[in-house]
C-alpha cells in the first residue's frame, strides 16, 4: 500500500511539473510575442502621430512569406556587386537619440515587418519589447557608413524571424521624423560568430569569414539576428545598400 501511494504521489508531482513547464513554454513562445507585438504596434502608431501623418512607408507591409521558419538567406555573397551612387542630399538625423528611445520605423514589405527602431540593443529596454535595436556607434539612417540593427528571431515579437526570406533587391524602408530611406537587400551571411564585430563595421566585412562583406565605403544597412532558431549561438546577417531617400 505504501508503495502504491508513493507511486501515485510521484505521478501527481510529475503531471504537475509537466503542466508548469508547459505553461512556461506557452508564456515564452506565445504570450511574450503577443504582448511585444502589441506594444511595438502602439509605438509605431505613436511615432506616426507625433510626426503628424499616417505613416509614409513604401506601401503597406504584406504578410507574404509569413509562417515559414528558419533564417537561411540564400543570396550568394559572391554575386556581382552593384555600386549605387550615394544620395546627393542626406538629411539623416545627426544627433543620437536618447538611450532606449524609439525614433524610427522599419518596414520590410516582403515579410510583413513593421517595427519601431530604438537606440541601443539591450534586451529589456529594446529587443524584448518587440523593437529593432540600433547598434551604438554605427551610422544613423541615410548617413555614410553602416546603419546596423538587431532584432529577435524568436519570442518577444520576433521581428526578424523571417529575414532568411529576403532576396537581393527586396526593400527595407526606414522612416524617421525627417525623411524616408529605402535600402535594397544586397548580400547575406547565413552564419557567423556572435562576436563578429566586422559585420557592423562602417565598411561591413566579416572578421570570421572575410569572404563575406564589402571593401569600399558606402551607405550600408545591416540586419542581424540569432541563429539557429531558439538559440543565440550564432548570428545571421543581411546587408543592404541605400537606394533612395526623400523628405517627409
Amino acid at each position: 500500500m505504501a508503495l502504491v501511494r508513493g507511486l501515485w504521489v510521484t505521478a501527481e508531482l510529475a503531471v504537475t511539473l509537466g503542466v508548469v513547464v508547459l505553461l512556461l513554454v506557452v508564456h515564452q513562445l506565445w504570450w511574450t510575442n503577443q504582448q511585444a507585438k502589441a506594444d511595438a504596434e502602439r509605438q509605431v502608431q505613436a511615432l506616426e502621430q507625433e510626426w503628424g501623418g499616417e505613416g509614409e512607408g513604401e506601401g503597406e507591409a504584406t504578410d507574404e512569406g509569413a509562417g515559414a521558419g528558419g533564417p537561411e538567406v540564400s543570396e550568394s555573397p559572391e554575386a556581382e556587386e552593384e555600386s549605387a551612387a550615394p544620395p546627393r542630399n542626406s538629411s539623416a538625423r545627426r544627433t543620437a537619440p536618447r538611450w532606449d528611445q524609439a525614433y524610427a520605423v522599419l518596414r520590410i514589405p516582403r515579410i510583413g515587418v513593421v517595427a519601431p527602431v530604438a537606440q541601443g540593443i539591450a534586451k529589456r529596454g529594446v529587443l524584448d519589447k518587440g523593437y529593432v535595436g540600433h547598434y551604438p556607434r554605427t551610422a544613423q539612417p541615410g548617413q555614410a557608413g553602416n546603419f546596423a540593427v538587431a532584432g529577435h528571431r524568436n519570442t518577444h515579437g520576433e521581428p526578424f524571424r523571417y529575414i532568411n526570406r529576403l532576396r537581393r533587391g527586396d526593400k527595407v524602408v526606414i522612416e524617421t521624423r525627417e525623411a524616408v530611406f529605402t535600402y535594397l537587400v544586397d548580400r547575406a551571411l547565413p552564419q557567423t560568430s556572435a562576436r563578429d564585430g566586422g559585420v557592423i563595421a562602417a565598411v561591413p566585412r566579416s572578421a570570421v569569414r572575410p569572404e563575406y562583406g564589402y571593401s569600399e565605403p558606402g551607405y550600408y544597412l545591416t540586419l542581424t539576428t540569432c541563429t539557429p532558431e531558439y538559440t543565440s549561438k550564432y548570428r545571421l546577417v543581411v546587408w543592404g545598400k541605400l537606394a533612395s531617400m526623400r523628405p517627409r
